[in-house]
């Protein structure tokens, strides 16, 4: 190969690297800047609950665990609602069809104790 070509040969190929380069840099959402939840969310934070307020019948409900630790949401009648939720994670449930109070507590930590208002 003379040395002119192997120049060449090499001026093409930086071009291609930067005009992929250039092509593959774009914007990407960055995780934290996820849009919050909608609608009521049950929040976990050091190891309590912080309630929403009163909910519809039927609303999907949200449960936010900023714990390192998991947490469940489990209405003390048993028959309500029971969600577990892993260390920093989310999940949701449907709130009861009938208007009431329905208090809740996390099985794993029988401290932590709640209130689902239904209305």
């Amino acid at each position: 190969m003379t040395p002119r070509i192997f120049a060449l040969s090499v001026a093409i190929a930086f071009a291609a690297v930067l005009l992929v380069a250039a092509c593959s840099a774009g914007t990407t959402a960055s995780p934290s800047s996820a849009p919050p939840a909608a609608g009521p969310t049950i929040s976990i934070a050091d190891m309590k609950f912080s309630s929403p307020g009163p909910v519809s019948p039927g609303a999907t409900v949200t449960v936010t665990n900023a714990d390192g630790v998991e947490h469940t949401v489990t209405a003390d009648s048993g028959s309500g609602f029971n969600v577990e939720v892993g260390e920093k994670g989310t999940a949701t449930f449907t709130a009861p069809s009938t208007p009431g109070t329905y208090p809740y507590h996390c099985t794993y930590h029988p401290a932590m104790h709640g209130q689902l208002v239904v209305q």
